[in-house]
């Protein structure tokens, strides 16, 4: 789901920010109205929730959390540019929420500031996406439930794509080619963000390489993601990428506002597409970069925590073993009533009326043949680390393997930490 739109921040700075409790201790707590009853008792719960932009998301989630009676539980709905900072700094406090929603985040595991959620969810592990289990596992632990999956692509005009005789995409040649034949006076080509670093993960899947290896070492560093930063630098300077638009890639208003031919955003932004431009959408995945390289979906999505230092652990735990294991009619809800989404279960995902045709069914069957989740050990540091090589690189012009031989550096620093 998307943030806020009319915030003016970046909804990747919280699709993976993770500033670190250390670094967050530094931060002044949040209000003193923490909505807690009962003085933290045990029949007294509190969790956080960003502000998403879909109306009626927040009256969804207190409906539900009304709906549980074995404790009175309060949605702090946190408004802003700064949820990430508001959290982690709460979590530093006796005001501190016993629920989150978050990412995984091994630093958050380390220090052991969210609960182990392995007895909730073993009974049901198997039904469950197990490309999300794993994101959330660290040496046979599972912490946190997924929510929903949102996968991300790029959206297209077929109308446009016919008028300029343009085919879709399957190469990063291609793209950088549809999006000059598409640029006209008024419209752009392609639209990736501001920076353009919301694809930066995908530019290093679909050259064949990977954020890390499995046992945790840097697997970025290749050719063929230089090449592809190369490209990038060209469409950059093209003079057909989306510049300076009103709004962020995953807002689809540039979209539908006529703005771009081409833009990346995510699968929760479909009923807003089909309701500005009708059935003139299609979406393909990021296209292959180099010869050894594959089209690649990027899956963000939210997940449920518990704060293992709170007073009612135990009570936060039945809490979200209710609401995002045992409730599948909330879970379906929440998942395709606000914006699309993937349910992270899988009889629920297969179940989904809206998810079973059109351009829904489209983006399932992309998230499944092309889909990529977030590593636990890919942390903030390491995503700020990949942020500098695309600014330098592609908005600055400097040499790509410089940029990422000096990345691999920083992440390797952080892998010994992380990992000795």
């Amino acid at each position: 789901m998307s943030a806020l739109s009319n915030s003016n921040w970046d909804r990747r700075s919280v699709l993976r920010a993770a500033m670190g409790l250390a670094a967050a201790g530094g931060l002044a707590a949040c209000g003193g109205n923490t909505g807690r009853s009962g003085g933290g008792s045990g029949d007294a719960l509190v969790q956080y929730f960003h502000a998403y932009g879909e109306a009626g998301t927040e009256q969804a989630i207190k409906k539900y959390a009304k709906a549980y009676g074995k404790a009175n539980v309060t949605t702090q709905w946190i408004t802003g540019s700064n949820f990430e900072q508001k959290l982690f700094a709460a979590l530093l406090t006796k005001n501190a929420p016993d629920v989150f929603e978050f990412h995984p985040q091994i630093q958050l595991i380390k220090s052991g500031q969210v609960a182990d959620l392995t007895d909730i969810i073993e009974p049901v592990k198997s039904d469950f996406n197990q490309a999300d289990i794993t994101s959330h596992t660290v040496d046979g632990k599972t912490y946190g439930v997924r929510m929903i999956d949102d996968p991300q692509f790029f959206f297209y005009r077929p109308s446009l794509f016919e008028k300029a005789k343009v085919e879709v995409p399957t190469t990063l040649e291609e793209l950088l080619e549809a999006a000059d034949k598409l640029t006209t006076g008024k419209v752009k080509g392609a639209f990736l963000g501001s920076d353009i670093t919301p694809v930066q993960h995908n530019l290093i899947w679909s050259a064949g390489a990977d954020t890390l290896t499995a046992d945790n070492k840097a697997a970025f560093n290749t050719d063929a993601v230089a090449e592809g930063l190369k490209q990038l630098r060209t469409l950059f300077t093209s003079g057909n990428l989306l510049l300076g638009a009103p709004t962020e890639w995953w807002d689809p208003s540039a979209f539908t506002q006529g703005l771009t031919a081409i833009q990346w955003c995510g699968m929760w932004a479909m009923p807003a597409m089909q309701q500005a431009l009708g059935d003139d959408i299609g979406i393909f995945p990021f296209p292959k970069v180099g010869s050894a390289g594959k089209e690649s979906v990027y899956n963000g999505g939210w997940s449920m925590f518990v704060n293992a230092k709170g007073k009612n652990v135990e009570t936060a735990k039945e809490y979200v073993k209710w609401l995002w294991i045992d409730q599948k009619e909330y879970q379906e809800d929440w998942a395709t009533s606000y914006g699309f989404h993937i349910p992270p279960r899988t009889s629920l995902a297969e179940s989904a009326t809206k998810l079973k045709s059109g351009l829904p069914a489209e983006g399932v069957k992309l998230f499944n043949e092309f889909g990529h989740f977030d590593n636990i050990g890919w942390t903030q540091a390491m995503i700020a680390a990949f942020n500098d090589v695309m600014a330098n690189s592609v908005r600055k012009d400097e040499d790509p393997k410089a940029q990422l031989d000096a990345c691999e550096k920083k992440v390797d620093t952080e892998l010994k930490k992380l990992f000795g």
